[in-house]
């Protein structure tokens, strides 16, 4: 309900008290009813609305009532409203065309000849000769195909003494000593688990269907939880070089845990990650999202660390540590208000608004300018459009219902406006914590597939798989090639070695 109908009860100097009682009562039952009646439609868009952050509104009061709409259907009836349709007398825009499949592939020639009579002239007869081909490029793809390696081990002994006795070749490293199966399958286990979320227990179907051999769901997160194990110390060495840089930007989320206490009921754990655009990924696993997993995690960090403004971030890491905020949070949040109440303009144009910051920064990619170039950008344009973003929300303040959704992104950005703008002083710094989200998301896929972690043990574990995977995906890097190099053996190595282990020393060695 606009505030413009609850003003309109106010109470007139001549009123008498019961009067002026009974219009501050309705007053309040006024704002209640607003405040309420976003909470409503907060959830009715949570439930319908379209996941993007888009400046449309699908008629959701209408799809309230309808039985049967998917979150699909949703969708698409939001993305053909913004769908931009061609000037009147303009053709559609052709389609791209055929994408060209990646040079990097390995390619298998396959020649098709022509037939005996297309290899006769027609006319005089005479045998016609190949001039060229016609070439044509489709993805093909070999299943996997499991067999069994005989590894025979030579034996050596002396036939002229028998003081000599017997030598034998030595026994190669392996993840799992004595295993019943190679390197490369507990590879492909961790793998597919924690980069494609396929359950243990479906993996192990998998195993039988494929083989005959029959693999319990305990054997297979063995062989995943010694892989964790072994990739602990190598995850400790990627958070001091972390912390010994100069940028971080962390972010939480929550998982459950099996704690085995008899209550019958999982303990919901954080997973919290620590990161560098365009580097390596630390997950660190607490079992609470108190200030002590990143007290802990930072030690006496001098850095940038950009969060998403919540209150564990505040009096940790060394005195010289430097806060920053994340200007997606809070156009998201504007975006909310903007849900809530399409008919106002004043979260829409402060979300446009926002949308012209970031463009500076899209500018700068386009261009492929360096980060001085960007910086200078920034300065032009980014300065007087955060003076317009700060005079838009102060002035909405006043109409705003502080326990309303716009009041709340205003109280938000106002108390975080120092940290939204470190990025003027700091030409490193990105807008947004999008990034360590973005991180986040194969957790939240992992957790819909392999549901909760099997204990408080094995939560590091987890933890350090997570953050050689996650990092291997930002540096482009193949993991099974990297967990092939690195994990046998890696029990036997030398701590001091560490560091020249970790995916961003193994990626400058090998790319």
């Amino acid at each position: 309900m606009p505030l413009a109908i609850a003003d309109s009860v106010s109470s007139a100097p001549n009123d008498p008290p019961e009067v002026v009682e009974l219009k501050r009562q309705l007053h309040w039952a006024l704002l209640k009813i607003q405040v309420l009646e976003e909470r409503l439609r907060l959830q009715r868009i949570q439930k319908y609305g379209p996941g993007s952050e888009k400046l449309s509104d699908a008629q959701l009061e209408l799809l309230e009532w309808e039985p049967g709409v998917s979150n699909v259907e949703v969708q698409a009836e939001s993305d053909r409203e913004t769908l931009p349709r061609p000037p009147q007398g303009e053709r559609p825009r052709r389609h791209p065309g055929r994408q060209e499949l990646p040079a990097s592939l390995p390619r298998v020639e396959r020649v098709i000849a022509c037939t005996p009579e297309q290899c006769q002239c027609q006319s005089c007869g005479q045998a016609m000769t190949v001039i060229g081909y016609e070439v044509s490029e489709q993805l093909d793809v070999e299943p996997a195909q499991y067999f069994v390696v005989v590894t025979k081990r030579e034996k050596r002994a002396c036939r002229g003494c028998e003081q000599g006795g017997v030598a034998a070749a030595s026994v190669p490293a392996r993840i799992v000593e004595k295993g019943l199966v190679s390197d490369r399958v507990v590879i492909d286990t961790v793998i597919s688990k924690y980069s494609d979320h396929l359950p243990l227990y479906r993996q192990s179907a998998i195993l039988e269907r494929e083989t005959g051999l029959e693999i319990s769901r305990a054997t297979l997160d063995g062989w995943v939880m010694t892989v964790g194990g072994l990739l602990i110390p190598v995850a400790a060495a990627m958070g001091r070089e972390l912390v010994g840089g100069s940028y971080i930007q962390a972010d939480e989320t929550p998982v459950d845990v099996q704690m085995h206490d008899g209550r019958g009921r999982n303990h919901q754990a954080y997973l919290w990650q620590y990161g560098r655009p365009g580097g390596s990924v630390v997950f660190d696993f607490r079992l609470g999202r108190g200030r002590e997993g990143p007290k802990t995690f930072l030690g006496n960090f001098a850095g940038l660390l950009q969060t998403d403004g919540y209150s564990a971030y505040d009096k940790i890491g060394g005195p010289k540590l430097v806060q920053a905020a994340c200007w997606s949070h809070c156009r998201r949040k504007f975006f909310e208000a903007h849900q809530l109440s399409p008919g106002e303009s004043v979260a829409k144009g402060i979300v446009l608004l926002i949308d012209q910051l970031f463009g500076i920064d899209a500018e700068a990619r386009a261009q492929a300018i360096d980060g001085a170039a960007r910086d200078r950008l920034r300065q032009q344009h980014a300065r007087p459009l955060l003076d317009t973003i700060k005079q838009q929300i102060e002035a909405a303040r006043g109409q705003a219902l502080p326990a309303g959704k716009l009041g709340g992104a205003i109280s938000y950005t106002l108390t975080l406006w120092e940290k939204l703008t470190r990025f003027l002083d700091y030409p490193e710094l990105e807008l947004s914590n999008n990034l360590a989200e973005n991180s986040m998301r194969p957790v939240a896929l992992g957790r819909k597939n392999w549901i909760h972690i099997g204990s408080p043990q094995a939560g590091p574990k987890v933890a350090a798989i997570l953050s050689i995977v996650e990092t291997c995906r930002r540096l482009q890097i193949p993991a099974r090639k990297y967990l092939a190099a690195v994990l046998p053996g890696l029990a036997n190595i030398s701590i001091q070695r560490l560091p020249e282990l970790t995916p961003t020393a193994w990626a400058a060695r090998n790319q």
